[in-house]
C-alpha cells in the first residue's frame, strides 16, 4: 500500500520519524552518561535533544496519521497502526511531561522526570517494532512497484514488480 503523503516517491512519516527516534534516544542516552558521569552537563544536553524530539515528533505524526487514515478497516495492519500511533502519542506524553520536570540549565532532572524519559523509550521500543512491522510484514507505506530491480522513484515512469516481469 502506497504512502499517501509522498516527498520524491517516498513516505514522509518514513522519512521524519528516525530524527524524533533519534533525538529522544539520545537524551536517555546523555542522561545515563549524567548520572553515570555524576557531571550534570549531560542533563542540560538531554532537556535540549528532548525539545527537538519533540518538535520532530510533532512534524512526522501527522503525515503518520495521513498513512493510517489510508489503511483499510478491518485489517491486521489497521489495528497494528493503531496501536503503533496510540503508543506514540504516549511516548511524547512521556517525553513531554519529563521535559517539563527538568530545566534547561545543567541540573540534574528530579527521579520523575528520569523515571518519565525511561519509561518513553522503552516503550518506544515497541511502538518502532510495530511501524517495522506495517512496513517491512504488511507493506504499509511501500510503493506497490517495489522490488529489488524497480526503477528510481525519481523515474517518471510506474514502476513493475519483479514477479510482473516473469514469463
Amino acid at each position: 500500500m502506497k504512502s499517501r503523503a509522498r516527498l520524491l516517491g517516498h513516505s514522509v512519516h518514513q522519512m521524519l520519524v528516525v530524527f524524533p527516534l533519534g533525538l529522544l534516544g539520545a537524551a536517555v542516552i546523555f542522561d545515563i552518561v549524567g548520572i553515570v558521569s555524576g557531571s550534570a552537563g549531560w542533563f542540560a544536553i538531554s532537556f535540549w535533544m528532548m525539545a527537538a524530539g519533540l518538535v520532530g515528533a510533532a512534524l512526522a505524526a501527522p503525515f503518520g496519521l495521513i498513512d493510517f487514515i489510508a489503511i483499510p478497516r478491518g485489517t491486521r495492519a489497521k489495528r497494528i497502526g493503531a496501536m503503533h500511533g496510540i503508543g506514540n502519542v504516549a511516548v511524547v506524553l512521556l517525553f513531554l511531561f519529563s521535559w517539563l520536570g527538568r530545566e534547561a540549565r545543567a541540573v540534574a532532572p528530579g527521579a520523575e522526570a528520569l523515571i518519565l524519559s525511561f519509561s518513553g523509550i522503552a516503550l518506544v521500543m515497541v511502538t518502532a517494532w510495530l511501524g517495522g512491522e506495517l512496513v517491512s510484514r504488511l507493506g504499509v507505506g511501500v510503493d506497490e512497484g517495489a522490488g529489488l530491480d524497480a526503477p528510481s522513484s525519481l523515474a517518471h515512469k510506474r514502476s513493475t514488480s519483479m514477479a510482473s516481469k516473469r514469463v
